[in-house]
Order: structure tokens, then sequence, then C-alpha cells
């Protein structure tokens, strides 16, 4: 196998730090990566029963001043029971919404990483997400079908092994083992699919067998280079996230010790995640611009795409 890796990652490192608006479609593009949500909700008695409960505990004024806050939220709710339609539509509309700029994201960054390397001098927003929006369908199309091809093989066995207690779970075991390994395949497949549907304009059923045939040609190169970019971002991945370990268990552990009493441990989680998220944003928009460039470099060289078969010459960024 005589691959160059070095080169790969050197030359999307420089495109990472020269082509800065890249940047902004990696912000973009994580928004499709994961989508957390966190409610709570209070139910109970009111504060003299709780207090008078078979414990005997007194609660702390401030853990009760929550809880009855939860309470009455509850019961506003109960109350106007169509603030749950209006919810549910705002979720459905930032899910969508999440969807299309993560998709937007990716394209945006396959364009202008493969214009970064044919000698772009520089790369703008606008034409970049204008360019992007002819593929949302088709990039879109291709995940959401390889997405539903693998929910309708793992959701009967989820109801399998539901229904008999766990018992299926242990006799199907070794498919789940299988589905792995072919999983990680169909998503390399997925990465030189994308290429070829952006940079070769291909369509959906085009691009996959296309990434397959890319695949299938080069499995040694692509498999080391997902090893390599998979050990990337878990490691950059951990020193983005480690400020905020730093600060939500401490705090958790601060609040468990006093057992409520203060509920400062806990503003201050609060807003110092707030403080960093924006970091946080920027951080993985440039690893998301680092991995994107990467796998289109490799896409160029596997393919022998154009100003791709010799090694580039390094300038020195420019700040």
């Amino acid at each position: 196998m005589n691959f160059n890796f070095g080169e790969i990652l050197t030359r999307a490192w420089y495109i990472t730090w020269k082509y800065k608006v890249l940047w902004i479609f990696g912000i973009l593009a994580g928004c499709s990566q994961g989508v957390g949500n966190g409610g709570s909700s209070g139910g109970g008695n009111s504060g003299p029963d709780y207090s008078n409960g078979p414990s005997g505990f007194d609660p702390p004024p401030e853990l009760q001043r929550l809880t009855n806050v939860l309470e009455r939220a509850g019961d506003w709710l109960v109350e106007n029971w169509w603030i749950f339609i209006v919810l549910g539509v705002v979720v459905l509309l930032l899910i969508l919404l999440s969807i299309f700029l993560g998709t937007i994201g990716r394209i945006g960054l396959i364009k202008g990483s493969y214009q970064a390397e044919q000698g772009a001098e520089r790369l703008s927003f606008g034409e970049l997400f204008s360019d992007s929006l002819p593929y949302f369908w088709r990039v879109f199309g291709l995940s959401f079908l390889i997405g539903l091809a693998f929910l309708v093989i793992l959701l009967p066995l989820v109801l399998l092994g539901a229904v008999t207690a766990g018992v299926g779970f242990l006799c199907l075991l070794p498919l789940f083992c299988l589905l792995l390994p072919v999983g990680w395949a169909v998503g390399l497949i997925v990465e030189q699919a994308n290429r070829a549907i952006v940079l070769e304009d291909r369509s959906m059923l085009d691009g996959f067998k296309r990434g397959w045939e890319i695949l299938k040609g080069n499995p040694g190169a692509l498999i080391v280079m997902s090893l390599i970019l998979f050990g990337i971002s878990l490691v950059v991945g951990f020193v983005i996230a480690l400020p905020i370990l730093i600060t939500v268990i401490p705090a958790a552990f601060a609040f468990a010790m006093n057992e409520g009493r203060s509920l400062t441990p806990l503003y201050i989680a609060v807003a110092a995640l707030c403080l960093f998220a924006p970091v946080s944003w920027l951080l993985n928009g440039i690893l998301n611009t680092f991995v994107q460039s990467a796998w289109t470099l490799t896409w160029m060289r596997l393919t022998n795409s154009p100003d791709s078969l010799e090694k580039p010459v390094f300038a020195e960024p420019q700040p």
C-alpha cells in the first residue's frame, strides 16, 4: 500500500488553517452530528406535605423554592396543553433546520477543500453556500436511505429482544457484532459517495456505486485513514470536552455533598457551559474542517483527480 498519509494530514491542516471561512461550514456540519435535549418536570405534594413525609426530611429553602416553581410550571402547562403542540412544532423545525445546515456544511467543506487543493487563492462563503444547494437532496437522500435501511434491519431485532425479555439479544449478539464492521464499511462508502456526488455531479445511486468501487479498490488506505481520523477526532474531542467535565463534575459533586442546600454550584456550572459553548462550537468546526478536508484529499489521491497527482508545494499559512 503506497499511500502518503502524512502528506494528506499535513495538507489538510494547511487548508484548514489558511481557508478559515471553511470553519463556518465546519460549525454548520456539526449541526447534524447529534441533537441533545434536556428537560425536567416536578410533581408531587406541596411544601408542607413534602416536609412531613415519611422520612421527616426538611428540604433546604432554595431547593423548596425550586420545587415550588417546577410544580407551578407543571400546573400551568397542564392548563395550557396547546403549548406542547407549539413546542413540538418548534422542535421539529429545529431538527429540520439542523439537518439542512449540517448537510450544507458537509457539502461546503467538500467543495471548499477541493477548490483549495486546486489552488484557489480565497474562498467565498456566499459562493460555497449557493454552490452547495444543488447537491442537498442527493447528499441528504443518500444518508437518509442508508439510515432507513439500518433502521429496518435493527428495529425488528430490537423488538424481538424486548419481547423475549432480553433472551433474543443474546441469541442475536453475533449478528449485532457483524453489523458493526458492516456499518463501518458503509460509512466509508458514503464518505466517498458524497464526494462523487458533489465533485463528479453523480446521482445517489451512481455516487454509491462509485464509493463502493473506491473502497473495493483501496480498502487498506481507507481503513487506515479512517482509523487515523477517528483517533484524532477522539483525542481532540476529549480535549474540547475537558473544560465541560472539569466544570460539571465538581459542581454535581458539590451539589450532592451539600444535599441540595445551595444551588450555587449548579448556577456556576450552567454559566460556565454557556460561556464555553461558542468556544466549543468553534473548535468542533475546526476539527470538522480538518477531517472533511482529509477525506476530500484522500478521495482526490485515490481517484487521481486533477491537481492531486503531484505533491503540492506548501506555502506559509497567512495569519
